[in-house]
């Protein structure tokens, strides 16, 4: 057998900043989606993403508290309805985070 060949620090790259608040997989998810099909409403993403009423409300609270959604509440007849949006900041983060994170990929040996 040969001899496994051993990668010196500076061979392996460290990962750049990246912005947490959208590095966590739920969140991550919300934004990815919002990214691509620009508004939904709360039940779409709630189908979408396969998370609680309680828990995607969570993760929409903070991301609208750090500029990235923005959620807009409408009464209609009895029911509240939903819609949230990607803003230009949310949109500029998502953008940076995955050249950030296909940056640090390309950069790791086969």
């Amino acid at each position: 057998m040969g001899k496994k060949e051993e990668k010196t620090n500076s061979e392996i790259p460290s990962l750049p900043p990246i912005d947490k608040l959208i590095h966590e997989p739920a969140r991550l998810d919300i934004i990815a989606m919002l990214y691509v099909i620009k508004e939904s409403d709360f039940i779409f993403l709630k189908n979408q993403t396969g998370m609680t009423w309680g828990n995607l409300s969570s993760h929409l609270s903070k991301l609208e508290d750090a500029g990235y959604v923005n959620v807009e509440k409408e009464i209609s007849g009895k029911k509240t309805k939903t819609r949230v949006s990607l803003t230009n900041e949310g949109r500029i983060a998502f953008r940076e985070y995955r050249q950030n994170i296909n940056e640090f990929l390309k950069r790791i040996p086969e």
